[in-house]
């Protein structure tokens, strides 16, 4: 049973490894390919702390050193640990909440076997996340005749290694402690990003880098271990931490009442338990009707929208407080910044207000948290319906397929803008407060673009969804169109032959316009509420014409 545990663990995870890994590769070779046509100069003039907080500090390593620390040491960490981090929130939590983990330990297994052939299984997936990546920034810089002379790439893949599966079994501890899969996910993932952004912002601030060094974030970077190799102490803080998590787990799930069912509470339970909306409630969700499967929908997954937007309020507020306590000088040392390293971190002149806020909280981390969102909801509309079994019982009251995805779609509308409303909500707060100059009108403009740049991604899901029953399938489609959208965007205008061809992804329609300096743009909102509809009507054909899992 250890063994088949670990097996399918593997083989339900492995895909969507396996397609961002591939995708990194492929932008690395994007990456090199642009930078061999750009004018370096520059980037040895910079200061040391500008170019950390890019995630390349790899001085004299020219155009390879620069592609491996935008793609391995930014979106490289961050996607392999994000993927280790839904590998880790799904081992315990994830098989309580579908209800399964009552025939798991139904065999002669006990609960400690089980979770370590979770663990087992989410060593080996970022083992093979390491691996690939490893492979590929050998093979990438030889096909292109690109000298990488001095760059220790199993050096970073190491260090990258540790990083992510350290955020993995975070996800596990939280999850196994908890039994709540949207707890262990917003939790890891929100950390992750806090410790990501603590250890490149504050060695800026005087007396900063002690306190960076309180996040595990610094030691897979602060070291430069592409340049000086592996180090050492840095690499056993990051597995130290790791097996301790890994025993607060097997402390955790053997300490706990495990649900061996869906217990959750939803928001339409609630409705019902108060008498003065419980009509309102079994009129809406006492048979499957259209107007209830947004209702149902939108609260099963009412827990991770809420601490995912809690999480990027919150980062929104700090982060509009944090620029009032950069030194005087900084704002010099981001004016000196050229154009090629700003498309790395958004396109936006980060001396100022609305610049800084907008490359730190809109270009990157509220896309990734409205992906999230609506890529889960659009992943597990159809297809996690399918898996659970539940599907066959929707269909079988009067309700056409077409209205079911409808509905769906209705719901991630809903819970997108309420990440959307929460972010706005929590950077105005610290716009307010820090007494910002920046427009409160031109920040619901980017937020309502951001919302509309998450619904794409998620109608990618849902259409994928739709057209195989796949969940896992669907999400790594979805995340690994996002990511090649964004570096099309980051890296095609820095070369003028390529730069048109930036037109193509959707965070040109929402980046491209500068909306937090600038205001809206409504042609680019038109292009993104455009595409959107056009992935849902296209939904529509593909769950109809399939013969579905029952």
């Amino acid at each position: 049973m250890g063994l088949s545990v670990f097996t399918f663990t593997v083989r339900d995870r492995i895909v969507g490894m396996l397609v961002a890994a591939v995708a990194l590769g492929l932008m690395l070779a994007l990456a090199m390919a642009v930078y061999a046509e750009i004018d370096l100069s520059f980037y040895y003039e910079l200061p040391e702390a500008i170019l950390d907080a890019a995630g390349i500090s790899q001085l004299g390593t020219g155009v390879g050193g620069i592609a491996y620390g935008a793609m391995y040491n930014l979106m490289g960490a961050l996607t392999i640990g994000g993927l280790a981090i839904a590998a880790g929130s799904a081992s315990i939590a994830g098989e309580e909440r579908d209800g399964t983990i009552g025939l798991l330990l139904a065999n002669p297994r006990s609960r400690t076997q089980v979770l370590l052939s979770k663990m087992a299984a989410l060593v080996v997936l970022t083992t093979v996340g390491a691996l690939l990546l490893w492979v590929a920034g050998l093979i990438v810089p030889t096909a292109l005749d690109i000298d990488v002379t001095g760059v220790q790439v199993g050096a970073l893949v190491v260090h990258l290694w540790a990083n992510s599966l350290f955020w993995g079994m975070l996800a596990v501890a939280l999850g196994a402690w908890t039994g709540r899969p949207s707890v262990a996910a917003g939790g890891a993932g929100g950390f992750m990003a806090l410790s990501w952004l603590a250890t490149s912002f504050l060695p800026m601030i005087d007396g900063g880098r002690a306190v960076a060094q309180l996040f595990p974030w610094w030691y897979f970077s602060s070291s430069a271990p592409e340049v000086n190799g592996v180090d050492a102490g840095h690499l056993a803080v990051l597995l130290g931490l790791t097996v301790a998590l890994a025993v607060a787990s097997v402390v955790g799930v053997n300490r706990r009442d495990l649900r061996s069912t869906v217990t959750s509470v939803t928001l339409l339970d609630r409705l019902r338990d108060n008498p003065r909306t419980a009509a309102l409630a079994d009129r809406i969700g006492g048979q499957a009707r259209v107007s209830s499967i947004p209702v149902k929908t939108a609260s099963d997954h009412q827990g991770l929208t809420l601490v995912v937007g809690a999480s990027i309020a919150g980062l929104g507020l700090l982060e509009a407080l944090l620029f009032t306590l950069l030194p005087d000088g900084m704002s010099e040392l981001f004016e000196q910044l050229p154009d090629a390293l700003i498309a790395m971190i958004g396109g936006v002149d980060m001396s100022t207000p609305a610049g800084f806020l907008q490359g730190e909280v809109f270009s990157i981390m509220m896309p990734i948290a409205l992906i999230a969102v609506t890529g889960t909801v659009g992943a597990k509309a159809l297809a996690g319906e399918e898996e659970a079994g539940t599907m066959e019982l929707l269909l079988a009251s009067p309700v056409r397929r077409s209205s079911i995805v409808l509905g769906k779609a209705a719901a991630m509308v809903a819970l997108a803008a309420v990440v959307g409303l929460l972010t706005f909500l929590g950077t105005a707060a610290g716009i307010v407060l820090a007494g910002l100059d920046v427009s409160l009108v031109n920040l619901a403009a980017i937020s309502l673009l951001a919302t509309l740049l998450g619904l794409v991604f998620g109608a990618v899901a849902l259409l994928v969804s739709a057209a195989t029953g796949r969940v896992r399938w669907a999400v790594s489609t979805a995340v690994g169109v996002a990511l090649v959208a964004y570096m099309l965007q980051s890296f095609l205008p820095l070369a003028e032959s390529y730069a048109d061809w930036a037109a193509l992804s959707p965070f040109h329609y929402f980046l491209g316009s500068d909306p937090l300096g600038s205001g809206m743009a409504w042609g680019d909102a038109a292009v993104l509420l455009a595409i959107f509809l056009a992935l849902v009507a296209l939904a529509v054909p593909a769950f109809e014409r399939r013969g579905l899992r029952g």
